[in-house]
């Protein structure tokens, strides 16, 4: 494994933070990949998390990271250290985990990857303090009271970045973003799985564009 990030100009958080938007992406197809980033660029969304929850996820980050698309790739569904170490070498910048799994913490801090935990209770986000990590991934938002509990724990946790991932559409994106601790939302109606399979790759940049004018018209740039 390569045992650091290389420091790009904007970390991978920054990146999230100036978008707004993550697309989440189950990738089965990893010839698709190449294709789909591009897309996703040409349609004013320059990142992507894809999840490790298929066996195409390294090989799709691999041809992400080699198509010099000049997209952030962040790696979803992290779940083990040796999972962070396929990630890494497949080319992602920040490792993304469903939750606050201390061994995937403490690996990425000690070979300095930026991590991104998932937290949905106010003890993950304190652990989460402890680690001295102040980005955290809120998962699975909509089940565990949304906007609402976002809004609760504004009130103890301001000093934090919040990325909500979980239920969220085009529908309730503005909520969300309206919140001054949300840093972006994960989603993925922009590129939905039937439209990969299809090599629906102009339908995909029409979505991220129309995505794109959503986050612009609810959330300037703080």
């Amino acid at each position: 494994m390569s045992t650091k990030i290389a420091t790009p100009t904007m970390s991978p958080i920054e990146v999230c933070r100036q978008h707004k938007l993550v697309p989440v992406i189950a990738i089965r197809d990893a010839d698709a990949a190449a294709e789909l980033a591009a897309a996703l660029v040409a349609g004013g969304l320059p990142v992507i998390e894809i999840t490790m929850r298929t066996e195409a996820a390294p090989a799709a980050m691999s041809k992400i990271s080699a198509s010099k698309s000049k997209l952030t790739l962040l790696a979803g569904t992290v779940t083990t250290p040796e999972q962070v170490n396929i990630a890494v070498d497949s080319g992602a910048e920040m490792i993304v985990s469903p939750g606050l799994n201390t061994r995937v913490v403490e690996h990425c801090l000690k070979h300095d990857i930026p991590v991104l935990p998932g937290v949905c209770t106010p003890t993950e986000i304190e652990t989460a303090r402890n680690y001295g990590l102040k980005y955290l991934k809120f998962f699975p938002a909509e089940a565990y009271g949304g906007v609402k509990t976002l809004k609760a724990l504004a009130d103890v946790y301001s000093a934090f970045g919040f990325m909500p991932t979980g239920g969220i559409n085009a529908q309730n994106l503005g909520d969300y973003l309206k919140l001054p601790i949300v840093v972006a939302c994960g989603g993925s109606w922009m590129a939905p799985a039937d439209l990969i399979n299809q090599r629906k790759f102009a339908e995909i940049e029409k979505l991220a564009i129309e995505a794109v004018a959503t986050v612009k018209s609810v959330a300037p740039l703080r």
